[in-house]
């Protein structure tokens, strides 16, 4: 059979855009991890004073990192074994990465895990040591590394259940019974009620959310890239106060590593938990006295566990469309009344032998005389939505309680959704206007530092970027 010219011409033509399009549905994915660790000798931070000073390793700090790429859009995860990172942290961070790649700063979803064993990379610079430009210089590697791994590859995501480790922490005294603050005041909320006076109280203040949400990418011969998990519980704890460690979130990521094979990264990015920890404080469950790292191992363990059971069941998809928005949003900054400016003032002005009226009474005068001064009078916080697929994920700079994160998910436009905190940036305590009412130490002034309506705008700014992600095609 012969072909004229005009044929030949005809069938380039038409096989053009078929290749074209098998180029551009080609979904690819890399993973990486940069040490982040501290040298010895420096403060851990996460604690009230004293605080100690670092003389072990007990596992190394990480960041851990994963990029996606659809072919016209590239997302980046990148989650660092830290209590918390401020917004010029990460600005500076993503200006330095927009500049090398030209992944826009709107595509990087940057968190920390919020480990209280580790090194203030806001104020610390001790002994001539900057580490926060450690930090940075470590995600930027991190992050590029990923971007340099990437290959062709499938993505999967799915949830499973682990409900035995999350308990709301904060606890609503009855009708008629108050709890001092520090402030001279009466809060009916209170955290980490002992189990001796439950009698006293109604019931926990809020829900918690015991699901594990999972997000694999496999390379396409079945190499397992990474797993990026999303859990809502607190850091565990009962880790030796001179000790560095990256606390379950490290442990959980090694489990996943070892299990599911290199070159595989874990990844845990912490979800909305600002009022959940690791405790049942019902007295339902017989209280255990863990050594050092032992519960630790326990939760990580069993979150490690739902997770590869999740991640069996998955069926992982060969392409998928990428997208993102964000955007900045004004809060106004928390300022004390006269009265508790007053009674702050009074309470420095105590010999430093005077016994105190409440044991935390002493920093949060401090804290209430740094908020006159702070400047300026409103932040910007920065919130972020991606979209995978069906899948929305959001995230918000501040310790956010679970009924914020439940309240994106359930009117959230995607069919999956899930809330990353403690992301390009870290502003204290997010809780609702109903928690302030009821007080307590998440509620108290130097420890929430935004206004009251803070977590109703931020909701409502979250699900308005989840949804103009879902009408974009």
């Amino acid at each position: 059979m012969k072909f004229t010219r005009f044929a030949y011409i005809t069938l380039a033509v038409l096989a053009a855009p078929l290749c074209s399009t098998a180029q551009e549905k080609i979904f690819k994915a890399g993973a990486a991890t940069s040490n982040i660790t501290p040298p010895l000798g420096m403060t851990i931070v996460g604690n009230f004073a004293p605080q100690p000073i670092s003389n072990h390793v007990h596992d190394e700090l990480h960041v851990r990192c994963l990029a996606l790429d659809d072919g016209k859009t590239k997302l980046v995860f990148a989650v660092a074994d830290n209590l918390h990172l401020s917004r010029d942290i990460w600005d500076e961070t993503k200006k330095k990465l927009e500049a090398d790649t030209g992944i826009p700063a709107s595509h990087l979803m940057f968190s920390s895990t919020h480990t209280h064993s580790s090194v203030s990379a806001i104020t610390n610079k001790e002994a001539g040591f900057d580490y926060r430009a450690l930090v940075i210089s470590r995600v930027v590697d991190g992050v590029k590394r990923a971007l340099n791994n990437l290959e062709p590859a499938r993505i999967a995501w799915g949830t499973g259940k682990l409900p035995q480790w999350v308990g709301n922490r904060r606890w609503v005294l009855k009708e008629g019974v108050t709890n001092p603050n520090p402030f001279g005041g009466q809060d009916r909320a209170v955290m980490n009620p002992s189990s001796m006076l439950i009698p006293r109280f109604e019931g926990p203040a809020g829900p918690t959310n015991p699901e594990v949400y999972c997000l694999s990418v496999q390379a396409t011969d079945g190499r397992q890239i990474a797993l990026l998990a999303n859990y809502w519980l607190h850091y565990v704890g009962g880790v030796p106060r001179e000790d560095l460690s990256a606390d379950y979130f490290g442990e959980f990521c090694r489990r996943i590593e070892q299990s599911l094979g290199a070159p595989c990264v874990g990844l845990l990015a912490n979800g909305p938990c600002g009022d959940v920890n690791s405790n049942d404080y019902s007295g339902k469950t017989k209280a255990v006295n863990y050594k050092p790292y032992e519960k630790i191992k326990a939760v990580a363990n069993d979150l490690a566990q739902e997770a590869l059971r999740v991640h069996k069941t998955l069926k992982h998809q060969d392409w998928v469309s990428l997208n993102a928005a964000a955007s900045d949003l004004e809060l106004a900054v928390r300022r004390p009344t006269p009265e508790q400016l007053k009674w702050a003032e009074a309470v420095l002005a105590k010999p430093k032998d005077a016994a105190p009226v409440h044991r935390l009474e002493q920093p949060y005068a401090e804290r209430v005389m740094a908020a006159q001064k702070a400047k300026p009078d409103t932040i910007q916080a920065y919130i972020q939505a991606f979209r995978i697929g069906d899948l929305g994920i959001t995230s918000i700079p501040f310790e956010v309680f679970t009924e914020t994160g439940l309240e994106i998910k359930a009117k959230s436009p995607f069919k999956d959704t899930f809330t990353i905190e403690l992301a390009s940036g870290a502003n204290g305590y997010l809780p609702t206007p109903r928690q302030h009412d009821l007080g307590g130490y998440e509620t108290w002034l130097g420890t929430s530092r935004v206004e009251r309506e803070a977590s109703v705008k931020i909701t409502a700014k979250a699900l308005e970027l989840l949804q103009s992600l879902h009408g974009a095609q």
